[in-house]
């Protein structure tokens, strides 16, 4: 059987996915119960899971512009990444948990998946660069995977590392860049709903230039914070520094929350565009999310920078 997860953020498929979509959507579903793991599926008639879009009411953007607009470092500097980043092996693919746990091991994701309860979410993606698209992610919360871990009491953060190959990604011969990419999380943000590790994309496998075989989706961050194609996950009693921070802290922080009334120093974040439309719209606090994780911040004031950045 599925399990329906409604939650107060969810909407209706009908509301933001094309036909076309929804029936590669169904095509998951099926191949999904075929490898017995759609016990843990949203089943095909129950709302996705997504944000309410407000005023915006936003359509689903369309997969080609999502899977063709990337930034992926490691395969270039550039957003036209996406050919150079089919070289990458995706399968198999194995995920050690390090640091603060009950017990530190390597994980194939295979295994992970099978234990998750795998769901879809219809979320708001928000880049630093002020640019956004809405997307359909598979996959599963973070903080179900957290509690299988066990970590220990100790453990404040969060770290997580992307894959370093030099085979097949020549961006890394960019030696001025602070390889591995990598990123972190306070434990508290790892754990709220919101925080979810997509392992697919429009109903199919994630492709290489947007993160495969696994990545973080932070809808209410920027997002650099949501790393790709992880390898290692890291819990610690230490405030990790991440990849960007450590080239321009001030202008690309441990937080990273959304925030329109910040400007990053060389333009403004009031707005932003839609990927494939083009149109520019007002950018929300928290990326429209605020209802679910301002009590993260419980001291935040919209104008503090140091929560922002």
């Amino acid at each position: 059987m599925f399990l329906h997860r409604k939650k107060p953020w969810q909407l209706p498929e009908s509301a933001v996915t094309p036909e076309s979509v929804y029936l590669n959507r169904r095509q998951f579903l099926r191949g999904a119960a075929s490898v017995g793991i759609a016990s843990g599926l949203i089943g095909a008639h129950s709302p996705a899971f997504g944000k309410s879009l407000d005023s915006h009411q936003h359509p689903l953007t369309a997969e080609s512009e999502v899977n063709s607009y990337v930034n992926f470092y490691e395969f270039g500097s550039h957003k036209g990444v996406a050919d150079i980043a089919q070289a990458m092996t995706t399968s198999p693919w194995k995920v050690m948990i390090k640091g603060m746990v009950a017990e530190e091991k390597l994980l194939d994701l295979d295994d992970i998946r099978a234990l998750m309860p795998l769901e879809e979410r219809i979320t708001m993606h928000r880049c630093v660069e002020a640019w956004g698209f809405v997307a359909p992610w598979q996959g599963f919360p973070l903080k179900a995977l957290i509690e299988h871990v066990q970590p220990t009491s100790e453990a404040r953060y969060v770290e997580f590392t992307t894959l370093l190959d030099e085979e097949t990604m020549p961006g890394l011969a960019q030696d001025w860049y602070p390889w591995p990419y990598t990123e972190g999380l306070s434990i508290e943000e790892a754990q709220n709903d919101l925080a979810f590790m997509a392992t697919g994309l429009y109903g199919k496998d994630l492709k290489p230039q947007n993160g495969a075989p696994l990545r973080l989706v932070l809808p209410w961050k920027y997002g650099f914070k949501s790393i790709k194609s992880i390898v290692a996950i890291r819990f610690t009693d230490q405030q990790p520094k991440s990849f960007w921070q450590k080239i321009a802290g001030d202008e690309y922080g441990f937080w990273a929350n959304v925030n329109p009334e910040i400007p990053h120093k060389r333009w403004s974040q009031a707005s932003h565009r839609m990927l494939g439309t083009e149109e520019r719209v007002p950018t929300e606090i928290f990326n429209g999310y605020a209802e679910w994780v301002s009590d993260l911040y419980p001291n935040y004031v919209s104008n503090d920078r140091s929560l922002f950045f």
